[in-house]
């Protein structure tokens, strides 16, 4: 199957308007206008290529230089290579990631608390990146700054065999949503992630994955803690333990197209 993210005319017609109102691709103009959703985020991996990101974590460790880059743009998708011998900083684990939604040279969006804010993308899962008994992150939302958790992480995660993807806030170790990870590979899934900046009680995440017209999950959970310190900084790549025993860990990739972000007015 490709892999290249193919836009039919009344998609292409949508994503237009979306542009030019500022609401979320596949959203109904009417609620998204409602909402009041305003679109602060547009990359083009084709023309913005890695600049769209306030950081780029490309094997920080140097542990596999023959395999550079492992992030780069390929087309109108971003790519994220991961080779069973790449190691991180921490050897006990793998990291190929992006941070942050750069705005210019030398801006970039900051989320604070209080804020709302929401993220829409597609990311393609070949099935060699599998669900494993530990850790594979594919998204996370953290503190920036060395050492800081996780605040929110979507991962690939082995339950009792079987694989699957979900949603977890990671502060209070709450599962905010999953769904089976078999039919997601080898195919495009359309993500829509929201979340209130909030301390304490005071935050709220939303999580819907879509196939198509096909809405796959939909999650929400009120009154979270969503919120360390300074700010939330989203992330996005693969991010995985190397202590899986199920035999999960191979040579793979991820695909990202079309990332938009939005701020609640």
């Amino acid at each position: 199957m490709s892999t290249s993210r193919r836009v039919v005319l009344g998609t292409a017609l949508g994503g237009a308007v979306a542009a030019a109102t500022g609401l979320p691709p596949g959203l109904p103009a009417t609620a998204a206008h409602a909402a009041g959703w305003q679109l602060k985020w547009s990359p083009s991996a084709r023309t913005d290529g890695l600049g769209a990101f306030e950081t780029v974590e490309d094997d920080r460790a140097h542990s596999h230089p023959a395999g550079h880059p492992h992030i780069f743009a390929t087309g109108d998708n971003w790519r994220f290579n991961m080779h069973t011998v790449d190691r991180d900083t921490s050897t006990d684990r793998q990291r190929q990631e992006v941070t942050g939604l750069r705005t210019g040279a030398d801006s970039y969006l900051k989320w604070t608390e209080g804020q709302t804010w929401r993220i829409t993308y597609s990311m393609y899962i070949p099935s060699t990146l599998k669900a494993t008994t530990t850790f594979t992150h594919i998204m996370q939302m953290k503190q920036p700054g060395s050492g800081t958790s996780p605040i929110v992480v979507q991962s690939l995660r082995r339950q009792n065999g079987k694989q699957t993807i979900e949603l977890r806030l990671a502060v209070d170790d709450i599962l905010v949503g999953s769904t089976g990870l078999d039919p997601l590979h080898d195919t495009w899934t359309d993500v829509d992630f929201q979340i209130k900046v909030g301390n304490g009680s005071a935050g709220s995440v939303r999580w819907i994955l879509k196939n198509g017209a096909t809405t796959i999950v939909d999650r929400t959970r009120t009154g979270v803690d969503t919120f360390l310190a300074d700010r939330v900084r989203p992330k996005w790549g693969i991010y995985r333990s190397l202590g899986d025993t199920s035999g999960s860990l191979e040579n793979t990739y991820l695909l990202l197209t079309n990332l938009r972000g939005y701020q609640l007015a």
